[in-house]
């Protein structure tokens, strides 16, 4: 893998941890009645992950191709399931880990499947070039 693509992979994740807090202000907004202030607040940040996460988004679309950021998009998942615990105390269950790590697999099975293909492809193109 190059340098500059590990560089967005990693950008990638930081952006999908962003997008990931946006379930915490959703949930926090709705244990406060509709347009009160704190729910106003909630929502507002809400407003502005989502913002930031479509400026970002396209951003490493232009890096990674789009298969690739789009099953790492699945890590909320696993976001989700820390958040739950540390925030709201909820219990990670073994049903809870067995699914998350059912993502893990799945988001590496259908990257290593696209690069493999890709890499076919770019090749062949290559020596029919030639």
């Amino acid at each position: 893998m190059k340098k500059d693509t590990i560089k967005w992979f990693a950008i990638l994740h930081v952006i999908i941890l962003i997008f990931s807090v946006n379930s915490i202000c959703s949930k926090m907004a709705s244990g406060y009645e509709f347009l009160s202030f704190k729910w106003i607040i909630f929502y507002g940040l809400v407003v502005c992950i989502l913002g930031f996460y479509a400026i970002a988004w396209q951003q490493v679309l232009k890096h990674l191709p789009l298969i690739t950021t789009y099953a790492n998009k699945a890590a909320t998942t696993i976001w989700g399931l820390i958040w739950g615990a540390l925030i709201f105390g909820e219990q990670i269950t073994i049903q809870k880990v067995i699914g998350a790590i059912v993502v893990i697999i799945g988001v590496y099975l259908v990257v290593s499947g696209d690069e493999e293909v890709n890499g076919k492809a770019g090749k062949e193109e290559v020596s029919a070039n030639e």
